[in-house]
């Protein structure tokens, strides 16, 4: 059973706090970037060079447009989804050492960037485009990164543990 007081006492300590202003700050790098790619390139496209654009698309299914669809209810579902994950992940977060809150307030302050979006927009901007000749990775966004990197460092720290 999740005792509320408990969680209380440990969001309170001076690590979690540097944990919530990890969260906090990739949050607003997110919103500013997307902000400013919805204010200055929703109608055109930005050529970098030869290997990134900047080019808006509205993602209504997870990450990398897993999951798009139409339908409202798939759509609710899934942000359901979504926000649970979020809440387990920031229970996970509280409960963890040093360096893994580090790893996972990468991936929850990019979830939320992502999460305030299908709330607010119903979809969320996915804007940087990277592609070699006629090959396009998906396009993605900041928060995006900031979910991968998580990701990644996560799975190389359990695969150096498990060694």
């Amino acid at each position: 059973m999740i005792d509320l007081k408990e969680i209380r006492n440990k969001i309170t300590k001076k690590e979690n706090f540097y944990f919530l202003t990890i969260i906090i700050f990739i949050f607003f790098i997110d919103r500013y970037s997307k902000i400013e790619i919805i204010n200055n390139f929703s109608q055109n496209n930005f050529y970098i060079n030869e290997y990134l654009n900047l080019s808006l698309t509205w993602n209504t299914g997870i990450g990398f447009g897993l999951l798009s669809s139409d339908s409202t209810l798939l759509y609710n579902l899934t942000s359901s989804l979504i926000a649970f994950v979020i809440f387990v992940l920031f229970y996970f977060a509280i409960k963890a050492k040093k360096n893994e809150k580090f790893v996972f307030s990468l991936i929850i302050g990019g979830a939320i960037g992502n999460f305030y979006d299908r709330l607010i927009f119903n979809a969320v901007p996915d804007f940087i485009d990277l592609h070699f000749n006629n090959f396009h990775w998906f396009t993605f966004n900041v928060a995006d990164i900031f979910i991968s990197f998580g990701i990644i460092i996560y799975l190389i720290m359990g695969i150096k543990l498990s060694k």
